[in-house]
């Protein structure tokens, strides 16, 4: 978006708020949906300033093409939360190209992408359930064997594999239950209804997102899911368009503060708080604060803590709390002022 901004001679703020890449006929991105940063291709985008016929740039897949992090999930099956722990496998972390290619001088920020056939080797080699022919529960079949069977190791699934592990019962058949997935995993019912939930209201939104015209009852048709999980489903639907919606805003201002030196790069977690979406940014010791909090109804302000700086209470206040802006959603640039500044901000959302 910086180069699109450049090319057109106006500064990245002015293009955000005119949006000339939204107009009719201008080339779509070519990074996947959803994704922290959109990019174009550079030839399509010079075709259509000089009134040009845009190029097709689109051909058969090869070992070659660079997959951003969604894509990559998709071709592995997984979430991008378990993603991001095998990133750093050195059977992939060094395989990793970022775009655009870092030049001297350039402060742009840089997206992690992967080529196809590192990623498709990677997952022939990669052990566990559902990497062979056949895997899986067939939808309606029964347990062979008492629960009690299962290997002590399913008790202890970690935290962050539970989604993939959710997922997979859901591949396996669409009409699962939660039952199901409390006698296979070994969870609380409550994780367990969640969890379905959360997965079936992201694959329906991704169909919605592919064709609009669809409800979400249409969607949960093609889905195969039954109407008694709809609700939930639903539900975490909307709170997943939701969190689509800002988590670009949210990674422009944690790039910001990344590049003024205030915190590290990394991708930003949305988390939900009630009926509110919440998330956090980690800043380096010696700045005004622990850490940058940002709620969805209040907005953006300063914590006391970096261990839990979202916290339990909606709008906390006290000393150390600073409510840096009446703007939910304040430009990065504005937000790095306030934080900076003492002076700045208030007591109270």
């Amino acid at each position: 978006m910086a180069d699109l901004a450049a090319s057109q001679g106006v500064s990245l703020g002015t293009f955000r708020n005119t949006q000339p890449h939204k107009k009719r006929g201008h080339p779509a991105p070519i990074s996947s949906a959803g994704a922290k940063a959109p990019l174009w291709d550079a030839e399509q985008t010079a075709a259509y300033r000089a009134g040009e016929p845009i190029p097709d740039i689109t051909g058969p897949e090869s070992d070659e093409d660079l997959l951003d992090r969604n894509e990559v999930a998709a071709e592995l099956g997984i979430t991008t939360r378990t993603w991001n722990g095998y990133r750093y496998d050195p059977r992939i972390s060094e395989h990793t190209v970022l775009v655009p290619p870092r030049e001297a001088g350039d402060d742009r920020p840089q997206v992690e992408h992967w080529p196809r056939g590192v990623i498709r080797a990677f997952k022939a080699e990669r052990p566990g359930k559902g990497q062979g022919p056949n895997t899986g529960r067939p939808k309606g079949r029964g347990d062979m064997g008492p629960r009690a069977e299962l290997p002590d190791r399913i008790a202890r699934i970690p935290r962050d594999q539970l989604p993939d592990r959710i997922a997979e019962l859901l591949d396996a058949d669409p009409a699962v239950t939660a039952a199901t997935v409390v006698a296979d995993l070994r969870i609380d019912r409550t994780t367990a209804l969640a969890g379905l939930a959360t997965l079936r209201g992201q694959r329906m939104l991704d169909l919605l997102e592919g064709d609009p015209t669809l409800s979400f009852d249409a969607a949960a048709d093609q889905l195969g899911y039954p109407r008694a999980t709809r609700r939930r489903a639903i539900a975490a639907a909307q709170d997943e368009r939701r969190r689509r919606a800002i988590q670009p805003y949210l990674q422009d201002v944690a790039d910001a503060l990344a590049k003024a030196g205030t915190t590290d790069a990394g991708e930003v977690t949305i988390q939900q708080q009630g009926e509110h979406l919440a998330a956090a940014i980690t800043l380096h010791p010696g700045q005004p604060a622990p850490a940058l909090v940002w709620h969805e109804r209040y907005g953006w302000r300063t914590a006391t803590s970096s261990r839990h700086p979202i916290g339990k209470d909606e709008a906390p206040e006290g000393e150390g709390i600073r409510y840096l802006s009446t703007d939910p959603q304040p430009a990065p640039a504005d937000l790095l002022t306030a934080l900076l500044d003492g002076r700045r901000g208030r007591k109270r959302p």
